[in-house]
């Protein structure tokens, strides 16, 4: 029921009219609601705030690739996010091109998979790379063989493995990449009217640019979607204000595998004596057979150590450690 106008509220109304200061028409339809298109074959089930929580996270993604990708193409790499949207799945599959690089991942402890697609001219660049080339990519578009697959897998494995740290203040993730695919038929993770978050990154190696979209499926991500929010995001951050991260950091480093090895000796022969070798002959050493040996860590001199054997293997016993004055 509406509002009950008092005398003076109807005086005041009519010689607004009579004035000509109120339009009688546009007082007509005043209770008429806005009616707001609703498209059932694509709902909203990504909003505006999980897609800018995902650009975060991509965000931090990109700058782990732009830093660890250098490592197996040796040149400058720069990765920044482009866009984020939400389209149906088919839409996504039928924007894909012959032949694609398309990566399914298993988001493990999550339902589901995800994709992550590599686009061509990126790949041939990369494989170019690794290959001792100086990275161009193909004039013209061809099918990939089994040797440049398998080029192509130990990236994007490299690229899932990544992913664990940026998810973090949502989810411990485990992902693990099942399989490549490069004809998108073969690639349905969801059915076709499912929606999906696309996360688009630019990526240039030198001077080629390419693009890496990632297919998130709402169906794998339904669990965590209350996770997808910025509050939640900077609450998390903020849980733990004086962590340690010197720890933190001392905890990656000892994961680091670092190359040990132990010299028994040193001996200078000539090349034709070295070309003579045969099996029996025995090379004399600048050390005795009870003198410590030295155990170099990486290139550095670390600790001296007497030779063993420990069951059926070959072994040390550190005697000693050398510190850095010494």
């Amino acid at each position: 029921m509406g509002d009950v106008l008092s005398q003076s509220e109807i005086d005041s109304l009519l010689a607004a009219l009579s004035s000509g200061e109120l339009d009688a028409d546009n007082m007509q339809g005043g209770d008429e609601r806005q009616v707001k298109n609703y498209d059932f074959n694509r709902p909203t089930k990504f909003s505006k705030e999980h897609l800018r929580t995902m650009e975060i996270i991509f965000e931090h993604y990109g700058r782990l690739i732009s830093t660890n990708l250098p490592v197996y193409l040796r040149k400058n790499i720069q990765v920044t996010v482009a866009s984020s949207e939400t389209v149906t799945f088919s839409e996504f599959s039928n924007s894909l091109s012959s032949p694609a690089i398309l990566g399914i991942i298993d988001f493990f402890p999550l339902n589901g998979n995800i994709i992550l697609e590599l686009s061509t001219n990126l790949g041939y660049t990369i494989i170019d790379r690794m290959l001792g080339g100086s990275g161009a990519p193909l004039e013209k578009t061809r099918e990939f063989s089994e040797i440049e697959m398998s080029i192509i897998l130990r990236i994007m494995t490299m690229f899932t493995q990544l992913m664990q740290d940026p998810w973090r203040n949502v989810i411990e993730l485990s992902p693990v990449i099942s399989r490549l695919e490069t004809n998108p038929q073969f690639a349905q993770v969801v059915p076709p009217s499912d929606m999906v978050a696309i996360v688009t990154l630019n990526v240039k190696i030198g001077d080629v640019e390419g693009y890496i979209n990632v297919c998130l499926p709402f169906f794998t991500l339904e669990d965590v979607m209350d996770k997808l929010n910025t509050k939640y995001w900077f609450s998390t951050m903020q849980e733990c204000p004086d962590e340690n991260y010197e720890d933190y950091i001392e905890a990656l480093i000892r994961k680091v595998d670092v190359p040990v090895k132990a010299v028994l000796g040193k001996s200078k022969i000539s090349v034709a004596d070295f070309m003579g070798l045969q099996l029996g002959d025995v090379i004399r050493l600048n050390t005795k057979v009870d003198s410590d040996m030295d155990i170099f860590v990486g290139n550095i001199r670390k600790f001296t150590a007497l030779p063993g054997a420990s069951e059926d293997a070959y072994a040390v016993r550190v005697t000693s450690v050398i510190r850095e004055e010494e």
